[in-house]
């Protein structure tokens, strides 16, 4: 019998999972912030990013692969030690905890913003953690079927995006490379924030019943992302001009804010409530997965209590210090200077490590 056969989730399942953990609030902001770096060349950084994440979740998955049936736990235990191994573990449960916190702020700023702006940010947390609790505690299955419902939910959103089109300047994009490569590569980097999330992979594996579909699932989720980037972004350029779009902190939701019908006026009040689905599909892995940590350290099978925890902590440090925007992009910030290391370094320093140890132990059993 299969080590987690009643925890097993689907290919589908997979791929969502890992572009639910990556699409999350940054998209609303992505357009303005490679505006700023390369101008309207800024979308070319986003398929060199895409290129990083898929070599990085390549290595990723090919280092699963020699231990099909661990957890990245019980992995870091055998290649490092006990020591050595939970520090790392500690590190990832306090990563996905600050990712989960990060973008739990993120989520009640915009709800602050445009819907409830008198309401206090951890009342609005305290209404976040009630689902999240009750999908989180129930493991990876109910997270996997979770996220792929949201992604059918929510599947019609980007042809909304078309609208405004209409009376966009496509040549606001030409000419393309304008001022060369230099700018493009510089706004390589802010893409990272968009792109991160792909390391959930590394938990998700055990769980997957098709393991030899893993590159294929993981490269599609990452695909699905980019795609997803580059469409809104350029919608984003071809409407606002060159230097109006550094206005808008977040030119998508203004964007939306155009869109209006005969029988709806305020269309992107609409799309930004059923876009919470989108954002949640982002948080409640990083929660379910910083508890997983947590009780893997512990020795315990039962996480629920751990995320009860959490959020608590959450709700708790949001209550003490309530964050501004200005906060939060820099939060931001130090979470990217960390999601570099263990989404882009991490995974090919395992997989060459731990093909190094493999060798070694052959070596010593002959």
């Amino acid at each position: 019998m299969k080590k987690y056969a009643y925890n097993e989730i689907t290919l589908m399942q997979y791929i969502f999972l890992i572009n639910g953990a990556q699409v999350a609030t940054g998209v609303l902001a992505l357009p303005r912030i490679l505006a700023e770096k390369a101008g309207t060349d800024g979308w070319i950084a986003i398929p060199i990013g895409w290129f990083f994440s898929v070599v990085a979740s390549i290595f990723l998955v090919k280092t699963a692969e020699r231990y099909p049936d661990d957890t990245l736990f019980e992995i870091l235990i055998r290649l490092f030690g006990k020591i050595v191994g939970k520090v790392a573990i500690i590190v990832y449960m306090v990563y996905f905890a600050f990712y989960a916190w990060i973008i739990f702020v993120n989520g009640s700023l915009y709800i602050k913003a445009w819907f409830l702006p008198k309401t206090p940010s951890y009342i609005i947390l305290l209404l976040f953690s009630i689902p999240t609790f009750f999908v989180a505690r129930n493991g990876i299955r109910v997270l996997g079927r979770y996220s792929e419902l949201s992604f059918y939910m929510v599947i019609w959103i980007p042809l909304f995006f078309l609208i405004p089109l209409r009376d966009g300047t496509w040549l606001h994009l030409l000419p393309i490379l304008k001022e060369g490569w230099k700018p493009v590569l510089s706004a390589v980097p802010t893409t990272v924030f968009s792109f991160l999330g792909f390391e959930v992979a590394f938990f998700l594996y055990p769980f997957l019943q098709k393991k030899q579909h893993a590159v294929l699932g993981i490269t599609i989720a990452n695909t699905l992302t980019m795609l997803f980037y580059v469409f809104v972004t350029i919608v984003c350029f071809v409407y606002f001009s060159p230097d109006g779009i550094i206005d808008f902190n977040q030119p998508v939701l203004y964007l939306l804010k155009l869109i209006e019908f005969r029988f709806l006026e305020r269309f992107d009040m609409v799309i930004l409530a059923v876009y919470l689905i989108v954002v949640s599909t982002a948080w409640m892995p990083c929660v379910y997965l910083a508890t997983f940590c947590s009780s893997q350290l512990l020795g315990k099978q039962d996480h629920s209590q751990h995320v009860i925890i959490l959020l608590l902590i959450i709700i708790g440090l949001v209550f003490w210090r309530e964050p501004t925007w200005n906060e939060s992009e820099k939060f931001q910030q130090m979470f990217v200077k960390g999601g570099l290391q263990l989404a882009f370094v991490a995974p090919p320093f395992l997989w060459i490590y731990s093909w190094i140890y493999e060798k070694l132990r052959r070596r010593v059993r002959h």
